[in-house]
């Protein structure tokens, strides 16, 4: 089947419109990622979060603060060094990093530290993306930088209790039956009348 041009260049101008203006990537964090929110805005959580990194030995290779996500080279995890050789196995990482906004000035920060368990060049490199064990040394560091922001920025926002019932609003709770309390100056099931003077 073959378009007219104005056909064919209506095509392309729609699916030019569905692409996003982000440079963030294509895929969502891993579902094993570690989550936590923070009181910073997103672009705020990301350029600290990037800084945090840097000064933990992690070689930080791009940071978008507009969009709220970074991400490390591959790197070794024992000597916080890029390293050019193909990423397999747990000792060759990277670390990448989305800041979303939640309520107004807080974040919701997802970080991600991925490895390699093998090669297979018919996959996708993402498809072979796999999230390192909570004890390993990165994952700690992780877990460490984000604690650290939360405690120097604060957490999420305290819950919003529901107003408290008005006394109209508030019903004594139903008894189940056969277990029926008895009413305080009520006499007693099966106890004789008295007589009353």
């Amino acid at each position: 089947m073959r378009w007219g041009r104005p056909a064919s260049m209506g095509i392309v101008a729609t699916l030019a419109g569905c692409q996003p203006a982000t440079t963030r990537p294509p895929f969502p964090p891993v579902p094993e990622a570690a989550i936590t929110e923070m009181r910073l805005p997103a672009g705020e959580a990301t350029r600290l979060l990037a800084a945090a990194f840097q000064a933990d030995s992690m070689p930080i290779q791009r940071v978008v603060v507009k969009d709220g996500w970074l991400e490390t080279t591959w790197f070794d995890a024992l000597s916080g060094r890029h390293t050019g050789r193909r990423p397999i196995g747990v000792n060759a990482v990277r670390v990448r990093a989305w800041a979303d906004p939640t309520h107004p000035g807080s974040s919701k920060v997802t970080v991600e530290t991925i490895y390699h368990p093998l090669a297979d060049p018919s996959l996708p490199e993402r498809e072979l993306d796999r999230q390192v064990p909570r004890d390993h040394p990165i994952a700690i560091k992780v877990r460490a930088a984000l604690q650290d922001l939360v405690k120097r920025y604060g957490g999420p926002p305290a819950p919003v209790a529901p107003p408290a019932a008005g006394p109209e609003d508030q019903q004594a709770p139903e008894a189940p039956p056969g277990d029926e309390t008895p009413v305080e100056g009520a006499p007693e099931a099966g106890a004789p009348d008295q007589p009353t003077p």
